[in-house]
């Protein structure tokens, strides 16, 4: 990512980089108003933040809906900086409602603007306008992945609906699917993406090593639906039978992906199936792509 240029997002504790999740665009002429899309984002954050079987209750709803146009009211009617607000303004405006129920988001809410995982109470610092951008959540606990996975979600949206205002496509790459699809809200998310997002101009795509967790969602069935290219690499025997009875692979077609060697598989592009062997030649690129023991060795060994 380095190499070409782009901007590398690390959200993690203690990370420089930051993504404000209270960043809008109201400027952008959508079906729906953006402060509309932003108050039903910031309620799916807060319910994933208040947590419980039931989630966010009827009232809550209404005072965080409440809260998110006061806040914004100022930005949208073109008043002060418009600069946008943080997470904290929301904490500090739920708490200044009579509902005991805004008090009780407050709460929920104080640990990630005034506590030990705020990392999303800042502005963004980060080039946004950069051709190539890599978001890392590697650096997360489980406390704060899901949330960072939601409004990282919110992020690429955002991105795809600007480039496509200006008139530019947008590739999204979303690697280790199959953790990205274990949570019921960012698996819906992403069968969004599939259906919705591809007419705004984006060409999303998924990797993944572990198919037998991928093909255990619910939602990959309506994803798998709406994709036209897809790439198969060797595969293990349980992962086999399974694509097999999904994608209606025949077994002298199972047998490319069945003891292969690297960059031998299946390439399917609509009603097509064609076998593929691809001799990734030495390099530069090579090199930045390797990740095998050896490779990395023997390159130590040159430095």
């Amino acid at each position: 990512m380095r190499r070409l240029g782009g901007q590398v997002i690390e959200i993690a504790p203690g990370s420089p980089s930051h993504i404000n999740p209270m960043d809008i665009r109201l400027d952008i002429d959508e079906d729906e108003s953006p402060l509309s899309m932003k108050a039903d984002f910031l309620l799916s954050l807060c319910e994933l933040v208040v947590g419980g079987k039931d989630g966010l209750q009827p009232i809550e709803k209404t005072v965080i809906d409440r809260c998110v146009r006061l806040i914004y009211r100022d930005m949208a009617l073109g008043i002060g900086a418009g600069k946008p607000p943080l997470l904290q303004d929301l904490y500090e405006e739920l708490l200044k409602q009579p509902e005991p129920e805004a008090r009780r988001v407050a709460t929920a809410l104080e640990l990630y603007c005034t506590g030990s995982l705020n990392l999303f109470n800042h502005p963004t610092n980060v080039d946004l306008t950069a051709r190539v951008v890599c978001i890392v959540l590697k650096g997360l606990g489980e406390n704060l992945r899901k949330i960072a996975m939601h409004i990282t979600n919110d992020f690429v949206t955002s991105a795809v609906n600007v480039n496509f205002h200006n008139g530019i496509s947008t590739w999204c790459y979303f690697d280790e699917f199959h953790i990205l699809l274990r949570d019921a809200l960012t698996a819906s998310y992403f069968v969004a993406v599939w259906k919705m997002l591809r007419k705004k101009g984006c060409v999303p795509s998924a990797l993944t090593q572990n198919v037998k967790d991928l093909l255990a969602s619910r939602e990959i069935e309506a994803i798998l639906d709406n994709t036209d290219f897809m790439i198969l690499l060797a595969q293990a025997q349980s992962d086999r039978a399974i694509l097999a009875k999904q994608l209606g692979i025949s077994e002298h077609q199972l047998s490319y992906i069945t003891h292969s060697n690297s960059g031998e598989g299946l390439l399917f592009y609509g009603d097509v199936t064609i076998p593929f062997v691809d001799r990734f030649p030495k390099g530069e690129i090579y090199n930045l792509l390797t990740t095998r023991p050896e490779d990395l060795k023997n390159e130590a060994k040159t430095e």
